[in-house]
């Protein structure tokens, strides 16, 4: 391996030719696994995860938390058409994944959609991306750890006890000051991730079967108590209403991403990302729109108008069974801690990425010797976090985290034309089908989906675009490491990208 060149301190190159510099390949391979400074002598990341680890991280970001959060808060957009809103926001989200597919196989890093558009359209879109990422993960996480209170209730109340309302809500809520589950469970993920990759790994896996088998439970007994009749006015409040439904619902896809976070810690991240993304969707959205169409055959959809904990709450009605609550309740608190571990895993590889191309402090990029992980980075955020999740309402979390993800799933679905046009030869493990329909289409789902979302969310997006221009301008600008690159330098590293055997190359070009 060929050593990055050591960047030389260049002045004054123009804002324009900065913003569209993009990061070579072979600098990208070259500093995959290692900290903030890009050396290979330092501490590096460690290679552990497998395709089936790797699917597992994907599924447990994923999995839980339309169904688990958000689903009583959408059944009153959409209606029984809450299992096409699934669909809808299924399908918007199998189109990015697929164009994740193809750019985790072609970009093998740490960064996600940050380092696919860094590598494709040059350093301003991808800061605009990774500031995405910093409030899709970070801001989910919290969304998604907000309600565990509910299910912690759920599981007191069995025993005849609940948590006082100052502890178990945020400030804004009645009685509520600190939503103290929501900080425990971030707290737990944060610890667990900087004893290391492999042991997070391990530990979700066993979590993400957990959730299944509950969920898998709830679909069974559900049915017993199906009626069609629920189904008869599908869309009460018209295709708008399950538009709305599925703008939001999109929340419940994210995290298949996380794991193209885990680039540089896969045993073989060309074959094995693809195949974890693409796996991740199809499980995800099959078991979404099972527990959907069980849930609305079991209740109508007037019943889950301000119904917390709702899929609890259909059990035990159901069974009359204050244990078979109790379990479910557990199972969906495992759940929740699942999706909390493998999305802070994903938001602390991103900006390590980040650090490491000198975008944002170097603290986030520092990897311990002793555990290979970035524990300062992990620890930093982790706390944020876990404030935000103890004090921010879930409704204004799930709608800010739903625009900043579809701006970042756009982006990297024109990756995938932008690099097939630019680079055609380069090698590929997997290629988007019916290209470029697909990336297309993708793009256009994500705009829709957007555009269904409120005015408010707009604002808040905004405003958080222009401290992400502030914090570039302040701090990114001036210390990019690519931006630092000489011509020589830029233009050594440019040829060191990969390319294809002849006989490659050859079939590329057919």
């Amino acid at each position: 391996m060929i050593d990055t060149p050591p960047a030389t301190k260049r002045r004054g190159l123009p804002l324009g030719s900065q913003l569209l510099r993009r990061k070579p390949l072979g600098q990208m391979l070259n500093e995959a696994g290692t900290g903030a400074d890009g050396s290979s002598g330092g501490p590096r990341l460690r290679r552990s995860l497998g395709v089936w680890q790797l699917t597992m991280i994907s599924v447990g970001a994923t999995l839980g938390t339309g169904i688990f959060v958000v689903l009583g808060a959408s059944v009153p957009l959409a209606g029984p058409a809450i299992w096409i809103s699934f669909l809808v926001a299924g399908f918007a989200a199998l189109l990015s994944a697929i164009s994740y597919a193809e750019m985790a196989g072609a970009v093998p890093v740490s960064g996600s959609s940050y380092s696919y558009t860094y590598a494709t359209m040059g350093e301003g879109i991808a800061w605009i991306c990774g500031w995405c990422l910093v409030l899709e993960y970070a801001v989910s996480v919290a969304a998604v750890a907000v309600g565990s209170a509910e299910y912690v209730n759920e599981m007191l109340q069995t025993f005849g006890l609940s948590l006082p309302a100052a502890i178990a809500a945020p400030p804004g809520a009645e009685g509520g000051v600190l939503n103290l589950p929501a900080v425990a469970v971030v707290v737990l993920a944060m610890v667990l991730l900087v004893r290391g990759a492999k042991e997070s790994a391990w530990v979700n896996t066993v979590m993400v079967v957990i959730k299944i088998a509950v969920l898998l439970m709830f679909i069974a007994i559900a049915f017993t108590a199906f009626r069609a009749s629920h189904f008869e006015t599908l869309m009460p409040m018209g295709v708008a209403g399950m538009s709305a439904a599925a703008s939001r619902l999109f929340f419940s896809y994210i995290g298949f991403d996380a794991a193209s976070t885990a680039g540089e810690e896969a045993k073989n991240p060309q074959r094995d990302l693809p195949r974890a993304i693409i796996a991740s969707m199809v499980i995800i959205t099959g078991i979404y729109i099972l527990v959907a169409v069980a849930a609305i055959g079991a209740r109508e959809w007037t019943w889950f108008d301000g119904t917390e904990a709702a899929l609890v709450q259909i059990l035990q009605e159901l069974t009359g069974n204050p244990w078979m609550a109790l379990v479910f309740a557990v199972g969906a608190v495992v759940a929740i801690a699942s999706i909390v571990l493998t999305v802070l895993y994903g938001q602390t590889r991103i900006l390590m990425s980040m650090s490491r191309d000198g975008l944002v402090p170097k603290v986030f990029g520092r990897v311990s010797p002793r555990t290979g992980t970035p524990v300062a980075g992990t620890l930093i955020v982790g706390s944020a976090v876990a404030l935000t999740a103890g004090l921010v309402p879930l409704g204004e979390l799930a709608d800010a985290t739903s625009i900043g993800t579809l701006f970042a799933f756009a982006l990297v679905n024109l990756s995938v034309i932008y690099l097939r046009r630019s680079r055609p030869n380069l090698p590929r493990t997997f290629r988007v089908p019916f290209y470029p329909l697909t990336p297309i289409l993708g793009t256009v789902m994500c705009i829709y989906l957007m555009a269904n979302l409120g005015s408010s969310t707009w604002w808040v997006f905004a405003v958080w675009m222009l401290v992400g221009a502030a914090a570039y301008f302040g701090y990114g600008r001036r210390n990019s490491r690519v931006a630092q690159l000489t011509r020589t330098d830029y233009e050594c590293l440019s040829a060191q990208d990969p390319e294809p055997a002849p006989s490659e190359a050859t079939a590329a070009g057919r």
